[in-house]
C-alpha cells in the first residue's frame, strides 16, 4: 500500500508542466524523404512556369493572328468600297473626273484611271455633262491620246456635253486631254498650252574623259546603243530621234485644231512650246472662257450638285506604300501559321 507521498508508478517519469520534451532523432528514412520532396516541389514549380509562359505566348500568337486578320480585312474593304464609285443622287448632277498631276502609267492621272472615271461619269443617267478639272503639267503623248480618243468616243455614244475647268496649269499633254472638250474654262492666271513634244537626256562623255573611265559597249544591231549618254553623240541617231518628235508634234497639233476648229487663231508661236496666261489664251482660242467648276456647274450645266467620279486613293492603298509588302507578308503569314497541316 502506498503513501500519498509516494508516484503510483514508480516506473513512470513525467515532464514538469511547461517542460519541452527533447526532440526525436530523424530516423535514416525521414532524412532521405526532405531532399526528394524538396526536389520535386521545385520541377512542379518549374513545370507550372513553363507552362504559364506557354499560354502567355499561346494569347499573344493568337492575338497578333487576330489582329493581322482584322487589318487584312480593313484594308480589303476600304480597297472594294473605294472601287464601287460614288452613289449617284436622283437628282440630276454634274459629273467631275480630276486630272491632276503628271499623265503617266502607275500615276493618279494614268490613262487606266481616267478612262474608268469617265465611263462611269458618262454611263451615270443623272450626269447631266462631265467636267474634266485639270491641273497638270503634262506628261506621255501615249496616255493623253488614250484618254483624248475615249473622251470622243463616250461623246458620241452618250451625247454628253464635256467641259474642261482650268485651275493652275493645263500644260504639254493635258492640253492634248482639254481639246477634247466641248468648252475650256480657265482663271485669267491659269498657265495654258505648250504644244510641244521632247525628249531629253544627258550626255557624259567629257566627264568621263577627264576621270579616265572607257565605255565598253557592245550591241547586235547597229542602232541599238542609239541615244547612249555615255557614248558621244551620234548625227544619224539624232537625225532619227528628231524626226520621230517631230511627226508626234505633228499627231499633237492636228489634234488641237480637230478640237478648237475655227476658234483657233494660229499665230507662229501657237505651236512652239509657249504657254500663256488664262486670259491671253482666251484671245488665242485656246480656250473659250474664264470660270471655276462651280460656276459651270452652276450657269452653264444647270446641275450644282457635283459627284466626283475620280477614282481615289484610299487608306489602304496609303497603307501599302507606306508598309511596303511587310503588311501583305504578315498577313499571309498569318494565315499560314493558322491553317492546318496537310497530311
Amino acid at each position: 500500500m502506498s503513501t500519498p507521498d509516494e508516484p503510483s508508478n514508480p516506473g513512470r517519469v513525467e515532464p514538469a508542466f511547461g517542460s519541452v520534451p527533447p526532440p526525436a532523432s530523424p530516423t535514416p528514412s525521414s532524412a532521405a524523404a526532405r531532399p526528394a520532396t524538396l526536389e520535386t516541389s521545385g520541377l512542379e514549380q518549374v513545370a507550372r512556369d513553363f507552362l504559364r509562359e506557354r499560354r502567355s505566348e499561346r494569347r499573344w500568337r493568337i492575338f497578333f493572328r487576330l489582329a493581322w486578320l482584322l487589318l487584312l480585312f480593313f484594308i480589303v474593304s476600304l480597297t472594294f468600297s473605294s472601287r464601287m464609285g460614288p452613289t449617284a443622287p436622283s437628282t440630276p448632277h454634274t459629273a467631275l473626273v480630276e486630272v491632276r498631276g503628271e499623265i503617266a502609267a502607275d500615276t493618279e492621272a494614268s490613262a487606266e484611271n481616267l478612262v474608268a472615271a469617265l465611263k462611269s461619269a458618262f454611263e451615270d443617267v443623272g450626269a447631266q455633262a462631265v467636267v474634266l478639272r485639270i491641273n497638270s503639267p503634262g506628261g506621255s503623248p501615249v496616255q493623253a491620246g488614250i484618254v483624248y480618243d475615249e473622251i470622243r468616243r463616250l461623246k458620241a455614244l452618250h451625247k454628253k456635253p464635256v467641259y474642261a475647268v482650268v485651275e493652275e496649269m493645263c500644260a504639254s499633254g493635258a492640253y492634248y486631254i482639254a481639246v477634247a472638250a466641248d468648252e475650256i474654262y480657265v482663271d485669267k492666271a491659269s498657265l495654258v498650252g505648250s504644244i510641244g513634244v521632247l525628249m531629253d537626256g544627258f550626255g557624259f562623255t567629257g566627264t568621263m574623259e577627264k576621270l579616265g573611265i572607257e565605255r565598253r559597249l557592245l550591241t547586235a544591231g547597229a542602232n541599238k546603243g542609239m541615244l547612249d549618254p555615255f557614248s558621244p553623240q551620234n548625227e544619224q541617231h539624232r537625225a532619227f530621234a528628231k524626226s520621230m518628235i517631230d511627226q508626234i508634234h505633228q499627231q499633237f497639233i492636228a489634234v488641237v485644231k480637230q478640237g478648237r476648229g475655227k476658234r483657233l487663231k494660229e499665230t507662229p508661236d501657237t505651236f512652239s512650246g509657249l504657254f500663256w496666261n488664262g486670259e491671253e489664251a482666251i484671245k488665242l482660242g485656246l480656250a473659250d472662257k474664264t470660270g471655276n467648276l462651280d460656276f459651270v456647274a452652276r450657269e452653264v450645266i444647270r446641275a450644282e450638285e457635283v459627284i466626283d467620279y475620280t477614282p481615289k486613293e484610299n487608306v489602304a492603298e496609303r497603307l501599302a506604300k507606306r508598309f511596303g509588302a511587310s503588311v501583305g507578308a504578315g498577313a499571309v503569314r498569318a494565315l499560314r501559321e493558322m491553317a492546318p497541316p496537310l497530311r
